[in-house]
């Protein structure tokens, strides 16, 4: 894949091969919201907002992937708000947060 999306700023943004943000520093909402309306999630909402930040959140101090229902319960949704706010998996709210390639092993988990 390899692709670069322009944001509003003029700066182009990169993705690794799998689709991932390969800086996570690059990340801002507006790129979230380009992301979330070209891979057909739509307008994002606050429940979209809160498991985003969550997530960035989690990994900056972390460096790994939270278990999805502990996302939802700790943002006060149901314990599949993850699936029902951002499709089919893991990895599109993941890509969406602007978080870097989780590695093979979690990737199969997303």
């Amino acid at each position: 894949m390899n692709t670069s999306i322009k944001t509003s700023y003029g700066k182009g943004v990169l993705f690794d091969d799998d689709g991932f943000l390969r800086n996570p520093e690059d990340w801002n909402e507006d790129l979230a919201i380009r992301i979330a309306r070209h891979d057909g999630i739509g307008d994002l909402n606050e429940d979209h907002w809160h498991i985003i930040r969550y997530l960035r959140a989690h990994f900056m101090a972390n460096h790994t992937i939270p278990v999805m229902r502990h996302v939802c319960r700790v943002n006060h949704l149901d314990d599949h708000c993850v699936p029902r706010l951002f499709g089919k998996s893991t990895r599109e709210a993941w890509r969406i947060a602007g978080l870097p390639d989780p590695g093979e092993e979690a990737k199969s988990y997303m």
